[in-house]
């Protein structure tokens, strides 16, 4: 009966483990960490591309940027250049008005005393002019123009001669000379036309020589006084780069 029992015992033994699921091999946690690591390159692979994408975009900014910056230099060098040469014709109207004069008979010594000493003057610029313009000898323009604004200091030429003379000092990269020519052109001659470029200059004096917080008051009267004029268009762009 016991042999019958442990018999029946053992067979039912054998068909619930024959019933029963084999156990399975721990491969969930491998499976898990090949999912998480699959998406984890996925997810790399976005943030390089984004990465590489933003970097395009940064790197097409800048240069959108350099171009503006670019276009409006060349359009600040452009106006000076039609003013130099409307300011050059300007002159020799002026000139062959002037040189056409003849003094009247009745007061001859005089007339042509006066007559004289505005040829002088008129010469004098025009001279000094051009070696600027014409013969590109501009270290030999600054004591041309440095004698002119001290010979004829109330001249109708004056604010445009110490305009010169500050533009060559600059160029030459001396900074406080060219501050005294361009204060001087914004300071006695509010009606010039190069009043709002001697502004620009002495802003860019200021920079480099490392008085930002001047060079950011002159670039806003330029803005305030000069607006949409090409000057104000340059200043707005120091501003920007400050």
């Amino acid at each position: 009966m016991k042999n019958a029992v442990l018999s029946a015992a053992i067979l039912l033994s054998i068909g619930a483990a024959t019933a029963a699921p084999a156990p399975v091999a721990d491969i969930s946690g491998g499976s898990t960490d090949e999912r998480v690591a699959r998406l984890e390159r996925i997810l790399k692979a976005k943030q390089q591309s984004e990465f590489q994408t933003q970097q395009r975009l940064d790197t097409l900014q800048q240069e959108v940027l350099d171009l503006r910056g670019l276009t409006e230099q060349q359009n600040y060098q452009i106006e000076q250049m039609l003013q130099r040469q409307r300011q050059l014709y300007d002159d020799i109207a002026n000139l062959s008005t002037k040189s056409v004069q003849t003094p009247a008979a009745s007061s001859t010594s005089v007339s042509s005393s006066g007559s004289s000493s505005t040829l002088s003057e008129t010469a004098s610029y025009e001279q000094a002019l051009n070696l600027v313009l014409k013969q590109k000898r501009y270290d030999e323009a600054i004591p041309a123009f440095s004698a002119f604004t001290k010979n004829y200091p109330n001249s109708t030429y004056s604010a445009n001669a110490n305009y010169w003379l500050g533009q060559l000092l600059y160029n030459k990269g001396e900074f406080t000379s060219a501050k005294e020519a361009f204060s001087t052109v914004v300071d006695r001659f509010k009606e010039s036309n190069k009043r709002g470029d001697s502004l620009v200059k002495l802003g860019m004096i200021a920079e480099k020589t490392g008085v930002p917080s001047s060079a950011k008051s002159y670039y806003q009267r330029v803005l305030k006084e000069y607006a949409n004029s090409a000057a104000a268009r340059i200043a707005q762009q120091q501003l920007n780069a400050l």
